[in-house]
């Protein structure tokens, strides 16, 4: 009898702060998820270019990082949790602004609050 293959999803974590990187990164794969760590919006494209696929992002909002042409796309096409700052200036209205289906997180945040997040998005059916 041939097997039937579950494919897990896909969520890349794209974060300067390897420490946040990390954390997440390693709380999504013990709860099932596959989960690529990235520091650039070069090494997400080279993953997609590879046809690596996520299904939705988490996003620390750094200025470098939001400012990237590359993050803006992957942004716009895929759900994403944006973890941000309560001090920088994020250049659009995250509150308004359908590509953070995942919601907008302020630091200090725990990182179960993060996979929360996208747990939830993966289980409602709003990831790519």
């Amino acid at each position: 009898m041939p097997s039937v293959k579950f494919k897990m999803p896909l969520v890349f974590v794209l974060a300067e702060d390897w420490k946040l990187r990390s954390a997440v990164r390693a709380e999504l794969r013990e709860r099932g998820v596959r989960a690529l760590g990235m520091d650039t919006a070069d090494a997400a494209g080279q993953a997609i270019a590879e046809g690596e696929r996520p299904a939705a992002v988490v996003l620390e909002g750094t200025a470098a990082l939001l400012a990237d042409p590359g993050v803006q796309q992957l942004v716009s096409r895929i759900p994403t949790v944006l973890v941000a700052s309560r001090t920088q200036t994020i250049p659009f209205s995250p509150h308004n602004d359908q590509r953070w289906r995942g919601g907008v997180l302020y630091r200090p945040v725990l990182v179960g609050e993060i996979v929360s997040a996208v747990l939830e998005l993966l289980e409602k059916g709003e990831a790519a």
